[in-house]
């Protein structure tokens, strides 16, 4: 088959793989409070931002890539890139270290950030590209940068946003430093988890404006008031993300031990949630008191605040009984 007979191939393939994608993630609820998020991955073809990924096979991981010479590889790989499923897109001596989000999530992510025309946004993780594209879609070039610590990674999101038609800001830094030369920034949103909120991000915010990041296991929506100052609840869903590298990195605290625990407690996502959020804060045996005594707390009852550039964690009220620093 010729490349060109090729590309039309896949582009067809594409286009029917996509709009099945956008289907299912309107039906998981995902963008009902900001229905504008549709456009734009009806828009953005995911599967030019993963040219190859990884899926684990027994003992490691199998590549898929879009050039294989054997129609059925490419035609997996194809619909792979729609899936909605988290892709692997960069391993290192075994470990991952870079991925493309679950759309759903990613999507889920994008309306609780809630921007509006003429917001200027910042994203931690560059990954892929591909939820820079979708910001770019919805908000123009000129009013998102992109960061990450890795060349690499800069580098291919770059291509990958060419290949899109985009061109925003993609900048090689420690997202933990934010991106001063493109501030200030009406929204900040990471795709990395990280221990807790960076001083600087706030810093680079206009008053008002929003961060959106991975914490422990959840997301926290945290409105700023000033350079100082910023609090807010997370959301109902869980996140799981790869942990950002540089200036950001957990401060070399211990990992929180489940082991001593009871087993209801070990295999239950919300303690695990609990758990990360207090580590260096609540000891594992005074999170699980806190826990069992309130009754197992959603997500959504726990929020933070970040005053004068400490930041502390909280169930129900930020000034009630139980809050604790986070690192």
């Amino acid at each position: 088959m010729s490349t060109h007979a090729r590309g039309q191939e896949t582009d067809a393939l594409a286009t029917a793989a996509r709009a099945e994608l956008v289907r299912e993630i309107e039906a998981s609820g995902a963008w009902d409070t900001d229905p504008v998020w549709r456009e734009a991955f009806e828009a953005v073809p995911r599967h030019l931002f993963v040219p190859y990924y990884y899926v684990g096979v027994t003992g490691g991981y199998e590549r898929l890539w879009g050039e294989h010479p054997d129609p059925a590889r490419r035609e997996r790989w194809l619909r792979g890139a729609y899936a909605d499923a988290p892709l692997a897109t960069r391993v290192q001596d075994g470990e991952l270290v870079s991925s493309s989000s679950q759309p759903s999530l990613m999507a889920r992510m994008l309306a609780a950030l809630e921007v509006r025309d003429g917001d200027a946004v910042l994203e931690i993780g560059a990954g892929t590209g591909y939820n820079a594209a979708l910001l770019a879609h919805r908000l123009g070039d000129g009013l998102v940068t992109t960061v990450d610590l890795d060349t690499e990674i800069t580098e291919s999101a770059r291509r990958h946003l060419a290949a899109a038609g985009h061109r925003p800001a993609v900048v090689t830094c420690d997202g933990a430093r934010g991106c001063p030369e493109h501030a200030p920034y009406d929204r900040i949103i990471a795709t990395c988890a990280l221990p807790s909120i960076p001083r600087p991000w706030l810093g680079q915010c206009r008053p008002g404006a929003r961060i959106l990041t991975p914490l422990a296991t959840g997301l926290v929506a945290l409105d700023v008031r000033d350079a100082g100052h910023a609090e807010g609840r997370f959301l109902h869903t869980s996140a799981y993300f790869v942990p950002l590298r540089g200036g950001g990195s957990a401060p070399g605290l211990p990992a929180p031990s489940l082991e001593e625990m009871p087993r209801r407690a070990r295999n239950h996502d919300l303690f695990v949630f609990l758990l990360g959020l207090s580590e260096g804060g609540l000891t594992p045996r005074e999170a699980y008191a806190l826990w069992e005594r309130e009754d197992r707390p959603e997500r959504e009852r726990y929020g933070v605040t970040v005053h004068d550039g400490r930041a502390r964690a909280w169930l129900d009220d930020p000034e009630g009984p139980h809050t604790w620093p986070l690192p």
